[in-house]
């Protein structure tokens, strides 16, 4: 049976205070409304839920919702289909959702139910989840487009499949099936790559607490120490300051370890005279922070170390300098490229000039990722970085990393031994603004002197 907010005052039975995020309703339906206003009349769309994953046994990880979801609902449970029907007298927002059910709330946590869908998150109209074979149909009859993700879950894509093939198996009797598939990816993501004054107060938030576990890990980093144990740090500070979940998996790599990009497994003693890279950052509320410091394990960078770490923060600036509305996304990657080429030249670990250096791409021995990617509710966040064959332009409210890096292979034999191993990457979360740029994560130590004094005391 279907629930809508008119029969809320009339439901008996106590309902959970499920909603604990700090956005407010109010975003979330402005997030639906501006997606209804891109899509074409007379259209729908269907967006299912994350699923929960099992981890070994019969324990799963935690569940955490799909980012496409939460933007538009907040509501943090699986079994979930959100339908968005621009025009629909009934109300625009149906969500289908898991019934209340005190038996297994007991055993895995409070529901919202039908009522609570309406009453704490907005829903028009919300029915039970196990009613969505009889219900969905009749909401895609007549419809002439469906706006849908397809590709992205094969399970859930036969099941939209079913539905409009239910409809095209009664064509005879007058029923209209969907004429039309559209990517509701395309519009939802350029939606989500704009972050209102509201996810910029989380973000800001999420790069607070991140920088503060950075400081702390300097702080208490020794030889002698675990990788893990310098994670363990971070996470907890992060947790006791209100996150509750890192937003990757966090990387801490202590010598060498710190030349591999993805290194996790973060199982090997820190050692005095090596660098240790930390790349870590807290998730708040669903939003990513991504923050990566790189110092030494004893407090005082070597000549080599400190030679290449300076050439790394001249790189980050350069393209701090590109980063304004106006210019277009690769404009960050170019300045950091050039600095680091030009860099290693003088250094003598490349040789030639710069102009050949650039054009044969040799810089990619010491330097092959990029200088960032967009940041949000997941850290690899959605967005164009090209808008047909041109890259981007940078707009206000984009918020992405700048981590330029130099990354001396321990194998590198065209190098003298002195460099080898040296692994070094600074990331701070920067977001675009009217007149420039603000860097979120600027409470993270990243100078020389700032570093080794709070590293002395």
């Amino acid at each position: 049976m279907s629930v809508t907010r008119d029969k809320l005052q009339s439901a008996s039975r106590q309902k959970p205070n499920t909603n604990k995020f700090s956005l407010g309703q109010n975003e979330f339906a402005k997030r639906r409304r501006d997606l209804m206003a891109c899509m074409e009349p007379n259209s729908i769309a269907i967006l299912p839920s994350a699923k929960e994953v099992r981890r070994n046994s019969d324990t799963q990880y935690p569940f955490r919702q799909d980012s496409d979801f939460f933007y538009l609902t907040g509501f943090p449970e699986p079994e979930a289909v959100i339908v968005l029907i621009p025009g629909r007298k009934h109300g625009e927002y149906v969500l289908f959702c898991r019934e209340r059910d005190p038996e297994k709330e007991l055993w895995n946590g409070y529901r919202a139910g039908q009522e609570g869908a309406c009453e704490q998150y907005g829903a028009d109209d919300a029915f039970p989840i196990g009613d969505i074979d009889e219900i969905l149909p009749g909401l895609l009859e007549g419809r002439e487009r469906v706006y849908y993700a397809l590709g992205k879950d094969a399970e859930f894509d036969k099941h939209v499949m079913e539905w409009v093939n239910t409809i095209r198996s009664k064509v005879r009797a007058g029923a209209i099936p969907p004429g039309e598939f559209l990517d509701l990816d395309h519009f939802l993501h350029e939606l989500r790559l704009f972050k209102s004054a509201s996810e910029i107060k989380v973000m800001k938030q999420a790069a607070k607490i991140s920088a503060l576990a950075h400081k702390h890990a300097m702080q208490i980093c020794k030889p002698g120490m675990m990788e893990y144990q310098l994670e363990g740090e971070i996470l907890h500070k992060c947790s006791m300051a209100g996150s509750r979940h890192p937003a990757y998996n966090s990387i801490v790599g202590g010598g060498k370890n710190g030349c591999v990009l993805h290194y996790n497994d973060n199982n090997m003693p820190l050692n005095d005279g090596d660098l240790v890279l930390i790349d870590a950052g807290c998730e708040l509320e669903h939003y990513a922070s991504d923050i990566t410091r790189t110092f030494p394990i004893n407090g005082k960078f070597s000549t080599e170390q400190k030679a290449l770490y300076e050439l790394v923060l001249a790189a980050q600036q350069a393209a701090f300098s590109k980063i304004k509305p106006g210019n277009h996304w690769n404009e960050p990657h170019d300045a950091a490229v050039k600095t680091i080429t030009q860099g290693l030249i003088e250094l003598k670990l490349l040789k030639g000039t710069l102009k050949q250096n650039l054009e044969q791409m040799t810089y990619r021995d010491f330097y092959m990722h990029r200088t960032g990617h967009w940041l949000g509710m997941d850290v690899h966040d959605v967005g164009d970085y090209k808008v047909g064959t041109e890259w981007r332009v940078l707009e206000p409210g984009m918020v992405l990393t700048v981590e330029p890096g130099i990354y001396v292979s321990p194998n590198n034999k065209k190098v003298s031994a002195k460099w080898r191993g040296i692994g070094i990457r600074i990331e701070d979360d920067v977001l675009v603004t009217r007149n420039g740029f603000e860097v979120l994560t600027d409470d993270a130590p990243k100078r020389i002197d700032e570093i080794e004094a709070l590293m002395a005391s």
